[in-house]
């Protein structure tokens, strides 16, 4: 195995078992054990634990914007309101096996807010509310920043509603009050 690979295979193993088991529980020894990596390999790749998971999200972001920005772009040929596209990618989101809630989302909640960690989630949360925005279709910029200020609202609730309860309706709720609330 070559350098690069163990660094990806470093970063795959770590974003599964931080979706699974959260950041702060997740020590360094388990990550070494499921990826059969060397601690002076992590370390080489690495120098922190703080800096495998802002890699970890860093990768994770343009994994996102990119699902965000294909599917939002696909609908804007198709569909009347292509925002809504996003409803039917959470939904598809939360009937797969790796779906364990949002990464940015528990680092919110597992960071202090100084933590650079919580301030790329918060980023995060906000590039894909400013996605949102470029995809209204609506001509009054302030109603637009309400709508999609509410729209990320509702992504973020279905997100967690839906690991909650470990159902991924909450996303077709969510669709069908940004529907009423495009209506208006």
């Amino acid at each position: 195995m070559r350098a690069q690979p163990r660094k990806e295979h470093l970063l795959d193993t770590a974003l599964s078992l931080f979706n699974q088991h959260g950041y702060h529980a997740t020590g360094i020894d388990l990550i070494l054990e499921h990826s059969k990596v060397s601690k002076a390999t992590m370390y080489k790749h690495f120098r922190s634990k703080d800096e495998l998971v802002m890699a970890v999200l860093m990768r994770r972001h343009a994994f996102v914007l990119q699902q965000i920005t294909t599917s939002l772009n696909h609908a804007s040929t198709t569909d009347k309101q292509p925002v809504l596209a996003i409803f039917d990618m959470l939904f598809n989101w939360f009937q797969s096996d790796d779906f364990y809630g949002c990464n940015f989302i528990k680092a919110t909640g597992e960071f202090l807010n100084q933590h650079e960690i919580h301030q790329f989630a918060v980023a995060h949360k906000q590039e894909v509310r400013d996605i949102i925005f470029q995809h209204l279709q609506q001509n009054d910029s302030s109603l637009k920043a309400q709508q999609a200020d509410a729209l990320s609202l509702l992504v973020n609730g279905a997100i967690i509603n839906a690991q909650l309860s470990g159902r991924p309706t909450p996303a077709m709720d969510a669709k069908k009050l940004a529907q009423l609330l495009l209506q208006q």
